[in-house]
């Protein structure tokens, strides 16, 4: 499975090659900054070298990346350290490769359940639906690692899960209200990246650490507890005022 795996990417970045220069043209676009720099503001301003407090992309929507980056660092890190501790330490009566798939049907059963409640609250209050799913998950975390056990494990993943796809969807929901049109594009490729190396990052901890399932899930929720902390007060300001400041392109 892994040599198809590998054949099936390396097909996929040779036929990415192939695609006309339109697929991925950014022509009339500008670069979604998170503050303007002098490179950035308009030539009067640029002579005179003011520079103004303007965002292109508003508080809103940094206080929302950094919780889904939060999110995402847990997954990876859930993916790669439970793949190896599943491994030495399989649920009881099962072999590791049965551990592994229930707690990967129970991510995805998630994934799949974040996105239908998604399609269902059509972005309403998508800062509030941050701060909820982020805390749930920080509550799921906590509880998997005082009371460390297979089906609390599994309950973690699936939780991961819901709340990944619940936020991602409602990030989304604030890049289009909040970022303006010059700059969206930009602004949703500069935070896929983002949450892209935050995954990363979370998979590099997961295999750094030592298979002890305590530890591990309290690194986790170590992890999903600074990026709630550290946003959930900007979120409910921005949920209380409503979006109405909305950012003008610097």
């Amino acid at each position: 499975p892994l040599y198809g795996a590998f054949l099936i990417f390396v097909a996929g970045t040779v036929l990415s090659f192939t695609l006309p220069r339109k697929v991925d043209s950014a022509r009339g676009e500008d670069r979604a900054l998170l503050a303007a720099d002098e490179g950035h503001l308009p030539g009067p301003l640029r002579k005179r070298g003011k520079r103004p407090g303007l965002r292109t992309v508003g508080p809103a929507v940094t206080h929302a990346l950094a919780a889904n980056a939060a999110i995402r660092c847990l997954t990876g890190f859930l993916i790669f350290f439970l793949a190896f501790l599943l491994r030495v330490h399989p649920m009881t009566g099962q072999s590791a490769a049965v551990s592994l798939g229930i707690v990967g049907v129970a991510a995805g059963a998630g994934n799949a359940l974040g996105t239908a409640v998604g399609a269902w609250l059509r972005s309403r209050a998508p800062e509030v639906i941050i701060v909820t799913v982020v805390a749930i998950v920080l509550g799921a975390a906590v509880v998997a690692a005082v009371f460390f056990s297979a089906f609390l494990v599994a309950c973690l993943a699936a939780v991961a899960g819901f709340a990944q796809a619940l936020a991602k969807l409602s990030l989304d929901a604030l890049i289009q209200r909040d970022v303006p049109e010059l700059v969206r594009t930009s602004a949703f490729a500069r935070s896929e990246t983002l949450l892209q190396v935050s995954w990363v990052l979370g998979g590099a901890v997961g295999i750094v650490l030592p298979l002890n399932g305590t530890l591990g899930l309290s690194v986790a929720a170590a992890i999903i507890a600074a990026g709630w902390l550290t946003t959930v007060r900007g979120l409910l300001d921005s949920a209380r005022h409503g979006g109405r400041t909305r950012p003008r392109v610097a």
